[in-house]
Order: C-alpha cells, then structure tokens, then sequence
C-alpha cells in the first residue's frame, strides 16, 4: 500500500522500515519534553530523583512459531499460556506511564530470571533508594534488594490456614494488587498497538518493535499530560 502511494517498489519501503525501525527502538521513553530514558539505570536514576514508586510486569506477545526441527522450538512455547510468545518486562510509574521496555526473550523464560538478567537486583542495590512494586512472579528479590522490590506476602499456611489467616491475607493482596494495577494499564496501552497485537512478521524484529511502540507511547502519554496540566 505505501509503494502504491509513492510510487515505489514495495522492497524499498520494505528496506526504509527494516533502517527505521531499529532507531525508533533506540529512541528511549520520553518522561519530559527533553528528557528520553533509554536503559533501566537512567529509569532507577530518574525515579530515586523524588523518590517515586516504579511499577514492574511482564508481558508475552504471541509469536510465529518456529520451524519444525529446529532446536530451539520448545524454549518459545509458554508455561503461563502455552502458547508461543516472546516476552518483555515493561516498568512504569505510579501513574501508569512506561518508563522502559526491555528487549524480548523467548516465552519460557521467567518474569524474575528476565529481571536478573536486566541487572535490576544489582542497580537497586547500588543505587538510590527506589520502591518497586511487583506480582508474585518477583517474590525472592525484595530479600536481594533489601526490601526495594515489594511482593504479596508468601502464604504461612499451604493447607487448613485459620479463617483470620485467611482474611488478613487477601486484603494485604488486594491492597498491593490496587497499588500495582498501573503497570497493567500501561501494558493494555502497549498491547493495543496494530504492530504488537497482530504481529505476524520475523520473531528477530520483535525487541525493536516492542521498544519503538514504546517510546512512540512514551512520547503519546507525556504530550496528553503536558497537555492536561496547561488546561
């Protein structure tokens, strides 16, 4: 359809998106009108600034699924869906804006494991003092953050728990789940974006389309803001 309209071959438009669309990826979340966060130690840099809480989550996006023989067919299959996905961790703030979206890993690693492999535990650690509140899929990591990475309390009792018990637990958890509910918010943004919901093309150049929606949306987000507080 863009070739018809220039009046070009349909392999040149092809090969404009394939420059495109790694510097879109590049570009980084838009916070400010002249402020991008690129990496996940500018986004604990810039929330340890006033203190602010960020809001961590994972999310998979159905993929392509590889052909049939090749060894690494299964590491793309879900245990959460059992689909074939790839998945992103998506953090944001308090409000529900992204702030930073990683480049993809195949469906079957763990929300946690993709966290560690970011270098989060480590830039919690060494950095300013910054409250993240995640699910369940992040229990472990709030002992190696001192606390930093807030999760739903484990459960004391597996079997035959008091009624008290019982009571006081799904309130702690419905609490924390109001806390976190931006971070799903941000996402169903994200996820609403025609290139990730119905992506149909390479599994290579998921990351970079993640990562471009992203700060396309960023940058959406942060103009309504500005926007609403001149109003």
């Amino acid at each position: 359809m863009l070739a018809c309209w220039f009046g070009v071959d349909r392999f040149t438009v092809t090969r404009i998106i394939g420059e495109v669309r790694p510097l879109l990826a590049q570009r980084g979340c838009t916070v400010a009108p002249d402020v991008r966060l690129r990496t996940l130690a500018e986004v604990i840099e810039y929330l340890g600034v006033d203190g602010r809480t960020g809001i961590i989550d994972g999310t998979e996006i159905r993929v392509r699924r590889p052909a049939a023989g090749r060894k690494d067919r299964d590491k793309f299959v879900s245990g959460k869906t059992n689909q074939n996905a790839v998945k992103s961790v998506v953090l944001t703030d308090a409000e529900g804006r992204v702030l930073f979206c990683s480049p993809v890993r195949p469906g079957s690693c763990a929300d946690i494991t993709q966290a560690r492999q970011l270098g989060l535990a480590q830039l919690l650690a060494d950095g300013p003092f910054v409250e993240i509140l995640a699910d369940a899929g992040y229990q472990g990591m709030g002992t190696e953050t001192g606390g930093r990475v807030v999760t739903p309390s484990h459960r004391k009792f597996e079997k035959n728990a008091p009624a008290w018990y019982e009571e006081r637990h799904e309130l702690q958890c419905k609490a924390h789940s109001s806390r976190r509910v931006r971070v799903e918010h941000g996402i169903a943004h994200l996820k609403s974006w025609r290139a990730i919901a119905r992506h149909r093309g390479r599994r290579e150049h998921m990351g970079d389309i993640v990562q471009a929606v992203a700060g396309l949306l960023s940058h959406q987000q942060t103009g309504t803001l500005g926007h609403t507080l001149r109003a």
